[in-house]
């Protein structure tokens, strides 16, 4: 089994990894280690595999219902929620709680306070970061402490589909522009040949919301699940696939 480790610089308390492909159970398309519930693979393989990987953890993950909104879970919030939790990010500052964020190709993004008081996970699709997914995040992070601002808070950009691989149409585009969020340059490069067709960086739209709320400690952005067949699933290269997992945690 292949766990990746961000190279980032949180402090001691604060864990994480991000699963590959590779170490489970499950069958072609979905070979090997699938953590998707919902992708039509075997339940008894998914079963398996959630319980391999729960050995690596301090309990059992917040399981997300992810729909692309901007819904956060929270520690209060999961008092009164029934399984599944609907939501695309979690926060909490819960010692041996885990957060968990399934992807093939969103862009799974983990936060932690600088005093590791604090943390949070988002899964950020193209629609999530253009409705504020990363925003909801960090402020339901600030008000489960009270001296917590932004920038006191670092991120890591694990695996997503890289900015040579992810085609977009004029629709997506026209989604950032017009926001309160400064667009960098580099957000959106036109294909040349294909009229309103566009390569787009989504680790670049991450940062340039990540900066925009105060945030300037930021790691990697440097993986492609398109291109990087054996390591990720990736939906829009296969069609079917499974799914990958961005897990976080505070050690007791």
């Amino acid at each position: 089994m292949n766990l990746i480790t961000p190279q980032w610089t949180a402090p001691q308390n604060i864990h994480a990894f991000v699963t590959t492909r590779s170490g489970g159970v499950s069958n072609a398309p979905y070979d090997s280690l699938n953590l998707g519930d919902h992708v039509e693979d075997d339940p008894k393989s998914v079963f398996e595999n959630r319980a391999l990987i729960a050995t690596h953890l301090p309990s059992k993950p917040i399981w997300l219902a992810q729909t692309h909104s901007t819904v956060v879970s929270t520690p209060k919030s999961r008092e009164y929620a029934s399984a599944p939790i609907s939501a695309d990010a979690a926060v909490t500052n819960i010692p041996g709680e885990v957060l968990a964020i399934l992807t093939a190709d969103c862009l799974p993004v983990l936060l932690a306070s600088k005093d590791g008081a604090v943390i949070g996970a988002a899964h950020a699709g193209w629609r999530g970061l253009s409705a504020g997914v990363i925003k909801n995040t960090v402020d339901q992070m600030c008000t489960l402490s009270d001296r917590l601002l932004a920038k006191d808070i670092i991120a890591w950009l694990g695996p997503a589909i890289g900015p040579e691989s992810f085609e977009v149409g004029e629709d997506v585009v026209k989604a950032f522009e017009g926001l309160d969020v400064p667009m960098s340059v580099s957000a959106f490069s036109p294909i040349a040949g294909k009229s309103g067709k566009y390569l787009a960086n989504i680790y670049q739209l991450a940062r340039d919301r990540l900066s925009a709320l105060g945030i300037q400690t930021i790691y990697g952005g440097d993986r492609c699940t398109v291109k990087e067949g054996q390591e990720f699933f990736s939906y829009r290269r296969d069609g079917k696939a499974g799914r990958f997992a961005s897990f976080i945690w505070i050690a007791k």
